[in-house]
């Protein structure tokens, strides 16, 4: 999104009819708000480059009030700073929503990153095929054309999960991915995110860093880059293996943070959106079913699109992004761990746009 900035050009200086005290007693005043904002900035700047952090974070239940209402407050401001945006403002006359089925839940106004609603929403839970969002993310910011030819490789073939051709584990309708075959990026973004399977995810990640491992490190470092601390992935398609279970977690807030920072990549949304389809081998000669794991796609108002994620240890998990009906105000909703999650997320998109309105 571009930065708007005023240059000297741009504005004309006018002589002020105010007089020269009260301008200096003005100036002063503001002086003093922008020295208490910047000190605050400054001061989670400084935590955010402390030296002999660990390479992957320490697994904390959930982190402390304080520190999130601070994190809250620095998205919130510097979401601020470069544009203006509507800001999201809360009606009274609307209650409190509640969520009892999820072990975490959360929205966020994806432009101004304000809260609207959370309930543990830094609680550290594995997220499974969510991560998939963050796998899609470095797709986008790393490859130029989604025409970009990939080719499966001897690592990908047997992934366990949901897979190209397999909607779900030992039921197959068509044709699994071989090593040597090759794809487009496109279609295996499609696979991706609207089957959710895993050797999607691990085919992207191996084509843009080399290996599994080189990607997982590349995630991890753009989830630092973007100030998600209560997050570590361990693999692009989000499968925790065996024995790792506690050290691939991520929150409800930092995963909509993720969808968020998505937002802009048009293609991510409009192959979310999709219905089922056949996609094929560059060579034409391997056809493939795509499913869409959206259970809400074309039933629900205002959806841009939908990302489900499940394995045992994480639960019935669900990310939803939708918009106030004429384009704008998006929001992001997620569910952590809720069997309930396609009724509990119309409930809380439809409390978002009810209980707030953008000014």
């Amino acid at each position: 999104m571009p930065i708007f900035q005023e240059t000297e050009n741009s504005i004309q200086i006018k002589k002020s009819p105010f007089p020269r005290s009260l301008f200096l007693i003005s100036f002063a005043a503001m002086s003093v708000v922008f020295w208490f904002s910047g000190g605050i900035l400054a001061e989670h700047l400084a935590q955010g480059k402390e030296k002999g952090q660990p390479a992957i974070p320490q697994i904390e239940t959930v982190r402390g009030a304080q520190d999130f209402k601070k994190e809250v407050n620095r998205v919130y401001l510097e979401d601020l700073f470069p544009v203006e945006k509507s800001i999201p403002v809360r009606q009274m006359a609307y209650g409190d929503i509640a969520i009892p089925n999820a072990h975490s839940s959360l929205i966020l106004d994806a432009q101004s990153g304000a809260i609207l609603y959370h309930e543990n929403g830094t609680v550290h839970r594995q997220i499974a095929s969510l991560t998939k969002m963050m796998t899609a993310l470095l797709v986008m910011e790393n490859i130029k054309s989604l025409d970009e030819v990939v080719t499966i490789t001897d690592d990908v073939y047997g992934i366990e999960g949901t897979v190209v051709g397999c909607p779900r584990t030992g039921y197959c309708t068509s044709n699994k991915l071989v090593a040597g075959e090759q794809l487009t990026v496109r279609d295996l973004l499609r696979a991706m995110l609207m089957n959710s399977t895993n050797d999607a995810a691990l085919a992207l990640g191996i084509h843009i860093s080399g290996s599994e491992e080189a990607f997982v490190a590349k995630m991890n470092a753009r989830a630092q880059e973007l100030g998600l601390r209560d997050t570590h992935f361990c693999t692009p398609s989000g499968l925790e293996p065996d024995g790792m279970e506690n050290s691939c977690y991520s929150t409800a807030y930092d995963i909509a943070r993720i969808a968020a920072q998505a937002l802009p990549y048009e293609d991510v949304w409009k192959i979310l959106q999709s219905p089922p389809m056949t996609i094929y081998s560059v060579d034409g000669k391997r056809s493939h079913e795509i499913l869409n794991t959206d259970q809400i796609l074309g039933s629900y108002p205002n959806i841009m699109g939908a990302k489900t994620g499940f394995t045992p240890a994480a639960g019935r998990s669900l990310l939803a992004v939708a918009h106030d009906g004429k384009g704008n105000n998006p929001v992001v909703a997620v569910l952590l761990d809720d069997p309930y999650r396609w009724d509990d997320i119309k409930q809380m998109l439809s409390w978002a746009y009810s209980a707030y309105r953008w000014e």
